[in-house]
Parts: structure tokens; sequence; C-alpha cells
């Protein structure tokens, strides 16, 4: 079709096209394989954003059939293009940005009438998926590190520590959470920021959109920056639930980002999209940001320090 644009794709299996009319334009969310998640989830959680005033693309027409889905187009503005452009505005972008998340974390609807016209329920975060999530580190990066005899007792070992850290959360699976909650994912479109992405969100803790937020491995900030954000997001909070965010925050960015490792390892090795692999170094330098600030992380630290020293 000559009135199709193919788009660069993402990490996942989905390919997208914008589609140009007389009067404007569409984009094209194709994607043979998950299509569920792809097209009927992604379609029913921007539903939710938009039934809680938060902008996500519209859907405009479904062909479920035939693996795709029509949406709004949202153009090219990432977020994370305009920082990398207008480097002085950081602050003033994501003190929107928090008051974003804040909305967001507000969302009490956990159900909504797919275009199929079935309830789809967005499922909890439950800590075996974290757990789970965190071990695609051992599966891929580990696998490809460490010789198999190494690599058995690391594993072992890795999961232990894991589940002792996701039972030291403190804060309840019962908000919202996008769960890719960063500068990529959020676009500006006519003064307001828009929410793409979303067909992983699942009911989850308050701090992880944070952590994807602040300790994102896509987007250099340093050290004072990531304290000022999460300052601004904490002063936005009740007091009591204070401590327990800087605790829960401090976990679950370090098992995100061992999750990233992981998929980025299996991105060059299995769909050779080898350009992840140098996102790998500043993941390791987040991991080893946090693990210093909580004597929780002692075992860990260790463990990733006997084996991976020129990492750390």
């Amino acid at each position: 079709m000559q009135n199709l644009k193919k788009l660069k794709g993402d990490a996942s299996h989905r390919k997208f096209f914008r589609k140009k009319y007389n009067d404007g334009s569409s984009i094209i969310i194709l994607a043979k394989r998950d299509k569920f998640k792809n097209l009927l989830v992604y379609d029913a959680i921007s539903k939710i954003l938009k039934k809680n005033k938060i902008l996500a693309p519209k859907l405009y027409r479904e062909n479920y059939k035939n693996n795709y889905i029509e949406v709004e187009d949202f153009g090219d503005d990432t977020i994370f293009k305009i920082l990398k452009n207008s480097k002085n505005k950081k602050i003033l972008y994501f003190k929107k940005i928090i008051k974003l998340l804040n909305q967001v974390q507000l969302i009490k609807n956990k159900k909504i009438k797919n275009f199929k016209n079935r309830y789809y329920r967005i499922p909890e975060y439950k800590n075996e998926i974290l757990i789970q999530e965190a071990n695609l580190f051992c599966e891929w990066y580990v696998k490809k590190n460490l010789s198999k005899n190494k690599r058995q007792i690391f594993n072992k070992e890795f999961e232990k520590i894991n589940k002792t850290l996701a039972s030291c959360l403190k804060m309840k699976n019962d908000i919202f959470v996008h769960r890719d909650f960063h500068v990529s994912n959020l676009m500006l479109v006519d003064n307001r920021i828009g929410v793409i992405d979303s067909q992983d969100a699942l009911i989850g803790n308050k701090a992880y959109d944070l952590a994807s937020l602040v300790d994102d491995v896509r987007l250099k900030t340093s050290n004072i920056f990531k304290k000022k954000i999460f300052n601004l997001y904490i002063n936005s909070q009740k007091k009591s639930d204070k401590k327990n965010i800087k605790n829960d925050f401090e976990i679950l960015s370090i098992l995100r980002n061992l999750k990233i490792i992981g998929i980025f390892t299996r991105l060059a090795i299995r769909d050779k999209k080898k350009d992840y692999l140098k996102l790998i170094p500043y993941a390791w330098d987040l991991i080893f940001l946090r693990i210093n600030q909580n004597e929780i992380f002692s075992d860990l630290k260790k463990l990733l320090k006997d084996n991976f020293k020129k990492n750390l």
C-alpha cells in the first residue's frame, strides 16, 4: 500500500506503520505473535487510561482476524527525543511526568470490555512473576557468560536471594502499574503527555513505575538528578508511605535492571537485535548505584561481585 510507511519497531515482535489520509494519519499495529496481549490487551488498557482522563491512543478500527489494529497517531515526539534535544528542560518535563504518574496511580478500574466485547481483568503483579522475570538474567546473561558448573551454583543462590528480596517488599499490590513507564513510552501531544506501550500493565507495587522512570536504562541522568526526581515523587506522597516507597523502590529497581540485562541479551541472541547490548553497561551501573544503599542487598552484592566483578 502506497499510503503506509513502516516505522522503527521496538523490542517486541510488533510492527508499526503510519497510514496517511488526506486529513491526517493513523498507526497500524501488526502483531502475528502474542496478538491477544499486543492488540486486545493494548486497547483494553488504553481504554482504562482514557476513562481516567489520561491521554492514550484511541482505537479507530480492529482487524483481529488479520492480526492488526488501527489507532490514533501521537506523532514522533517521545519525551526521550525531546529531552535529548533540549536538556535544560529536563526538570520541567519530569515535574509533569510525576504529576501524570500520580494520576495513573489513582486508577481504580481493574476490568473493562475489550473490542471483542469480553471483559479483560488486569492481573496482579505477584511476587512469583517478579522472581520469574529476574530469572531472565540467569536464563540468558548468566548462561552466556558463566561455565555450566559456575552457573548451576550461581542460579541456585540467585533464586534464593530473589525470593528473600521479594519477601522484603513492604507495600501492597494494589496500584495500577504500567510496567514500562519511562520517557520513551511518553509522548508530547498538543502540549499534553500521552502514554503508549501499555499492554503489560498489572496491579502491583506503587514503587515499580517510579523505578522504571528514575532508573531508566535508556536515559542517562546524574545521580543528583535521579535523587531530585525521586524526591519530587516522595514529596507528593503520604508521610506514612515514604520509608516503604524507598525500600521497595531500591528492591524493584535492582530486580528490574537484572531482568532488563536478561531481556537485552535474549534480544541479541534470539532475535538478532544487537543494538540493545550497548545499554547493558548502564544497567549494571544502575544496579551498582542501588546495591550499596541497603544492607538487604549484601548477599546479592557478594554473589554478583564474585561472578561479575568486571561489570560491577
